[in-house]
């Protein structure tokens, strides 16, 4: 039972003191109030003096919701080979909601909430690059900032212990970071990062890809999807709040995240949503066969009609269509979804798409339906299992998050994941972005090598720089 009081925060906190010495366990307040409008990207700036490491940003197509996490009051994260992380992450964070006193604001997007994500696959033996990244991991910030519909929230969260004093916690609200107005969070854009580029084991991808099609025309699955990385090393520091600007800018159709892990940034800009619950409505989305954006109009109209046409794009769709709505038939009653896809443009490249909708049943939780989603055809393959023991064994990296699940849930089981693409791993001066592809029957390696290039654009343009040829 979650408990809302209209009092003031001093009784909040009595409460659960009190709440806490009893049970003997922690207890979440969280404060919410409506404040002015502030810039999303200057608030996540303003937190790295006292909390490098401990953020995240989030923001949906065309900046309708914001999110901004700054600092970790509570880390839930699971870090064993095992299956049960979606079901071990709920578990911890039902102990906690229940006893919740939420603030003033009943509005979704505020109060305590879960940021975070998982890996693709955790069963795949680990790279030196994603040493740092649990297989699961999800963060309740200290203070968070919520734009919605044009209203500016601040939540301030305190994980209430049986041993805390009342007047440290009264203190821990009282006290905001506050915005560093000299914060340069944006370079001058004058200034030349140069970079020089190694694309990591592009050899074997193609022979990956080539294999993956024998194994397709053999029947052993109807399609597979296969990734690959670029490593990139610029002769500054990459500012990463240039690059999350960069992206909002480039990409306001794409879902755009950012979790801070240590030194580490894991930030993208994806058009994939994997699933959004609010109440007790679901939504996913089937984005899958794509073409490059045309120079102009014509030339784009012209490219869209084809792919709409094209039979190797339209069974890859339809592929992901038939297993999406039969994880959301699973869960939900009244799914609906259309005859056809349309396109779904992004700067870059355009997608084939179609929506499925439905109301989720009793006994499903919301990330419940997000382990049944995962991985979708789009980023796994067909079927599910098969595919994935596939790309263990056939793929030349490990993708660690790349391609899995990044999102938040509330303590009322709303919440949204996106797939994590069109992302890559920034830290000092080192960039490391990945790409993938879903593979077909008719699947060609050169063509499907030039569409990661593509997908890669994304952020290769929000990083900017010159290439260094030497």
């Amino acid at each position: 039972m979650i408990t809302t009081l209209d009092h003031t925060i001093k009784e909040f906190i009595q409460q659960a003191l009190e709440d806490a010495k009893r049970t003997n366990q922690p207890v979440i307040v969280s404060s919410i109030k409506e404040v002015d409008a502030m810039d999303p990207l200057h608030f996540f700036a303003s937190g790295e003096d006292l909390s490098l490491g401990e953020r995240f940003f989030w923001s949906t197509p065309n900046r309708e919701f914001t999110m901004v996490g700054i600092g970790n009051e509570l880390v839930i994260e699971n870090n064993l080979i095992t299956k049960e992380r979606f079901q071990d992450i709920e578990k911890e964070w039902k102990r906690f909601k229940k006893r919740v006193i939420s603030g003033e604001s009943k509005q979704v997007g505020t109060g305590p909430i879960l940021f975070g994500g998982f890996s693709f696959d955790p069963l795949k033996e680990k790279s030196i690059l994603w040493d740092g990244f649990s297989e699961a991991k999800f963060v309740m910030p200290t203070q968070m900032l919520s734009i919605i519909d044009h209203k500016t929230f601040i939540t301030i969260n305190k994980l209430v212990t049986p041993y805390d004093e009342l007047s440290v916690c009264l203190k821990h609200f009282e006290k905001s970071f506050g915005l560093n107005k000299s914060i340069p969070y944006i370079n001058d854009c004058e200034k030349v990062n140069e970079y020089s580029s190694i694309e990591y084991k592009t050899s074997e991808w193609l022979k990956a890809v080539q294999e993956a099609t024998k194994n397709i025309k053999s029947n052993e699955m109807d399609k597979v999807v296969l990734a690959r990385e670029v490593h990139l090393k610029f002769t500054n520091k990459i500012n990463p709040y240039q690059v999350i600007y960069n992206l909002q800018k480039e990409q306001p159709t794409s879902f755009i995240f950012e979790f801070e892990n240590g030194l580490q940034h894991f930030l993208g800009a994806t058009p994939e949503r994997l699933i959004k619950k609010h109440d007790n409505e679901v939504l996913s989305t089937c984005l899958a066969g794509s073409i490059k954006r045309g120079k102009n109009i014509e030339e784009d109209e012209h490219l869209g009609q084809q792919l709409l046409q094209d039979d190797k794009n339209l069974v890859e769709h339809e592929i992901v269509v038939k297993m999406i709505k039969a994880a959301i038939e699973s869960c939900c009653f009244e799914v609906e979804t259309p005859q056809s896809p349309v396109l779904f443009k992004t700067k870059n490249i355009q997608h084939l798409y179609t929506p499925v909708k439905g109301y989720a049943k009793k006994d499903y939780s919301f990330l419940s339906m997000v382990e049944k989603l995962h991985p979708t055809p789009a980023l796994g393959g067909y079927p599910k299992e098969k595919a994935i023991e596939k790309i263990r064994e056939l793929e030349p990296m490990h993708r660690g998050w790349y391609a899995g699940p990044i999102g938040w849930l509330d303590h009322e089981d709303n919440g949204e994941f996106v797939v994590a693409i069109r992302s890559g791993i920034l830290e000092g001066q080192n960039a490391a972005l990945f790409a993938g592809c879903g593979i077909v029957k008719e699947s060609n390696p050169k063509s499907e090598y030039l569409e990661t290039k593509i997908k890669l654009k994304p952020m290769m343009s929000a990083l900017g720089g010159i290439v260094n040829e030497d």
